[in-house]
């Protein structure tokens, strides 16, 4: 029945007739600029929202690998069209109340009829390929703002000690050299992905144009629980 109710709900907000039919794909790719800061188009490559290579032939909330979906829009599991797409890029949280995409909408109908031409072409199968073959998009916005790959790293960012005392954590990498940092100039994070380091050796990013802020990444949290101890002296 919550499903049902849902699903009503996303369906009567779309007005009929609402959406142009002659938007432009180019100018499409254009307005996707507003998109690439949290949805990749590289199949499976999820960021702060989910991938939306071949988002076409699947229900709304069920990209698969991806676990952040309100529980509204994961259970509304209606079909993407052009004018269900029109509905919610125009204004997602009344499309879907309680919907965790935090993205105010686009107001000009002109705007979305071709956003909404170009996403019909990207979320299709192999829609990454030709919208980058037709030129629509630069190849580098395919993946969004997704990491390069850590790798290895390199013995200046490989950490072998990590710990905290006080207000600063003192970061010692596998060269031998060894740094102070504020703690609020510490980033903590874990990349469990294909771009993170290799498990169990963390490494230092700088993430500052000062030299004095950085990320700190982790494997898992098992990694980061094992390495970072609080100890003075």
């Amino acid at each position: 029945m919550r499903r049902l109710t849902i699903l009503a709900l996303a369906l009567a907000f779309i007005t009929p007739g609402a959406v142009k039919a002659d938007g432009d794909p180019k100018k499409g790719g254009q307005a996707f600029r507003a998109c690439v800061a949290c949805h990749a188009l590289e199949p499976g490559l999820h960021l702060s929202g989910p991938s939306l290579g071949n988002f076409l032939e699947r229900p709304s909330g069920s990209a698969k690998g991806y676990g952040r979906y309100s529980p509204e829009l994961k259970s509304a599991g209606f079909e993407w069209s052009p004018a269900v797409l029109d509905a919610w890029i125009e204004a997602p949280e009344k499309m879907i109340p309680g919907t965790y995409m935090s993205f105010p909408g686009i107001s000009d109908p002109v705007v979305r009829a071709d956003l909404v031409a170009f996403l019909m072409i990207a979320g299709a199968e192999d829609g990454v390929k030709r919208v980058v073959a037709e030129g629509l998009i630069p190849a580098s916005w395919t993946r969004s703002v997704a990491p390069d790959p850590i790798g290895e790293g390199s013995p200046s960012n490989r950490i072998v000690s990590i710990r905290h005392c006080g207000d600063s954590y003192f970061i010692e990498t596998e060269d031998g050299a060894s740094y102070p940092f504020w703690e609020k100039n510490v980033r903590l994070k874990i990349d469990s992905t294909d771009t993170g380091p290799p498990p169990g050796v963390p490494v230092v990013l700088g993430a500052g144009m000062r030299g004095d802020r950085i990320s700190v990444i982790f494997r898992s949290i098992a990694d980061l629980s094992r390495l970072l101890v609080e100890e003075c002296g």
